[in-house]
């Protein structure tokens, strides 16, 4: 129930009834009007802004429209208790006792699907993480794929078909050093050979001692004593061992994939070589020269004829190289292939989370996407920043034994799962994060998840009261209940509720949601409290609850359990 949207379509259903009976006049465009939450300094429930819409073409003030206005929204709906007009051209509706009985009902019915859409979603495929298999994950790795993982259980949660992927990048140089650092680390302890770790080609990390081990151990009949000889062998049980790194990382998190697709499968598939065909039939390529990249010395470079894409058409700022002078492919050909064989997959909606580091890559892509499929709109991508952990107001400098840089596994260890995901979706992922040890251990408002967990946990303690539990279902026979004044602002809190998950969902903004539950929960606690001095305001008196204040609870219950189900966090019932 999404009383927004529902009062929204009342109102235009009411002016387009008054336009055809000649009452008033209407734009050609009805998108601006819309219905909103007040503030909490005004005593209302909802607001719209039909009269400032409609107060132009009548060539009237948006107070003088207002009134025909007003009283057809009135006469429309006896669950209003009073309606006025407010500057500069609000109109502002307050509900009756019976509305929010019914309002209550409502949430209580749906429970767990409570604010997801009634209509029939969309086939989405959300790609997310793709690190190269070259090592455990990061933490820069760590927000986009708690980023990826939550879009798609938004989506999920609002009626939409998800499909969860991971490109292994198992192609390519980066994947022969890689390979070739672990069999110098297999030498180095199968032979004592020393580890050339000034060579910047080499992956220096120690968590190559351990996967060196693994494969010592697991392929005793493999031969160690020439690369040349194993190098294929070994690049296939390398990655492997580096996926197992990667999926444990994920699994940690509380992350799972639907499917892991192979760079290298893709273009053993000969997948590249038929999206050129693809491309040179719609005469998207050409051979062409381009000019030094902005980091090569322009004396030194050497422009040579190449394949390239014509990215320019849709808006990029340079047509992009397919295939190099030599006849290899680019990396920028097999990601072109991966999509291509998305869209053959046919997906509604393709979507990608992109790490800091590849937020210049968006437009090339999306161009490949555009050309392929002839729709602007097919691919989405996301922009993860980067992450600054912070203890103590320093920066936080975590093992030195994984290399250059701080793991999932350094971060789980130091803060566990529920507030690293939590954490991480605190801010829009397009903004920098700043990740502070210290306030995430907090047991108190400044640390928003323990806020949002001892929400649930104080309700949980009611119910437990009253021999029962909050997750089991309720059932009342007469929703007529008399609400306060503190009550009903915590109502209208939850009322919101649809919106969030759908705003959230449209613009694939799902910090959103850890937002609304701190303030959700800092209205619940407030209230709480309000216990303590005034008798009246407590859940239980006289060991006895009655059925609005178990409904009321029920209400904030579902939501919070919602919520943190889609942030993947959980609600324990004590604290």
């Amino acid at each position: 129930m999404n009383i927004f949207e529902n009062y929204k379509q009342k109102i235009l259903s009411i002016i387009n009834d008054a336009s055809s009976k000649g009452i008033i006049l209407l734009p050609e465009n009805l998108s601006g009007i819309n219905v909103d939450s007040t503030p909490k300094s005004v005593d209302f429930d909802i607001s719209t802004n039909v009269a400032m819409i409609l107060a132009k073409p009548n060539s009237k003030s948006p107070l003088d429209i207002s009134k025909n206005i007003i009283e057809l929204i009135k006469n429309s709906d006896p669950k209003i208790d009073l309606i006025e007009f407010a500057k500069p051209g609000f109109i502002n509706i307050k509900f009756s006792n019976k509305f929010w009985s019914e309002f209550s009902k409502n949430v209580i019915e749906n429970e767990e699907k409570y604010g997801s859409s009634k209509l029939k979603g969309k086939k989405i495929l959300v790609e997310y993480v793709s690190a190269n298999p070259t090592g455990p994950l990061h933490v820069g790795h760590c927000r986009g794929a708690i980023l990826g993982d939550v879009i798609s259980k938004l989506l999920t949660f609002n009626n939409n078909s998800v499909s969860k992927e991971y490109y292994v990048n198992d192609h390519g140089n980066q994947i022969f050093h890689f390979t070739y650092s672990v069999f110098l680390r297999i030498r180095e302890k199968m032979f004592q050979e020393i580890f050339p770790i000034d060579n910047k080609d080499l992956y220096p990390g120690d968590y190559l001692k351990d996967i060196a081990e693994n494969i010592i151990i697991k392929k005793k009949d493999l031969d160690f004593s020439d690369y040349e000889k194993i190098k294929d062998k070994l690049k296939i049980i390398v990655v492997e061992e580096s996926l197992r790194l990667i999926k444990k990382n994920l699994q940690d998190l509380g992350i799972n994939h639907d499917n892991f697709i192979s760079e290298t499968q893709i273009v053993n598939d000969q997948e590249v070589e038929k999206v050129i065909k693809k491309l040179k039939e719609k005469n998207f390529v050409y051979t062409g020269k381009i000019k030094a990249p902005l980091k090569e010395n322009i004396n030194e470079w050497v422009e040579r004829d190449q394949l390239l894409f014509r990215s320019t058409d849709f808006g990029d700022d340079k047509d992009r190289a397919l295939q190099k002078s030599d006849l290899s492919w680019t990396y920028f050909a097999s990601d072109v292939a991966y999509h291509n064989t998305k869209l053959n997959r046919k997906y509604d909606k393709l979507i990608n989370i992109l790490g800091a580091d590849h937020a210049g890559y968006i437009k090339r892509i999306s161009s490949v996407v555009e050309a392929l499929s002839g729709e602007n709109n097919k691919l989405d991508c996301k922009v993860s920043q980067l992450v600054k952990l912070i203890k103590d107001g320093k920066p936080f400098k975590m093992s030195k034994r994984k290399g250059d840089y701080i793991t999932v596994d350094d971060l789980l260890n130091e803060v566990g799962k529920d507030a690293t995901r939590f954490i991480m979706l605190s801010r829009s992922s397009d903004v920098e994060l700043d990740f502070d040890f210290t306030k995430v251990k907090e047991k108190s408002k400044d640390n928003p998840l323990y806020y949002v967990q001892y929400c649930y946990a104080r309700i949980s303690s009611v119910f437990r009261n009253i021999n029962s539990n909050v997750k089991n279902k309720i059932k009342i026979k007469n929703y007529s209940f008399k609400y306060t004044k503190d009550e009903i602002n915590i109502l209208r809190k939850i009322s919101e509720w649809p919106r969030c998950i759908q705003t959230s969902s449209n613009k694939l903004e799902p910090h959103r949601i850890p937002v609304y539950l701190f303030e959700l929960a800092s209205d619940f606690h407030s209230y709480w409290n309000m216990g303590k001095e005034d008798v009246k305001k407590r859940f239980i008196e006289n060991d006895n609850i009655t059925d609005d204040k178990i409904v009321f609870l029920k209400m904030v219950s579902i939501v919070i359990k919602s919520g943190m189900n889609i942030l993947g966090v959980n609600t324990p019932e004590k604290m």
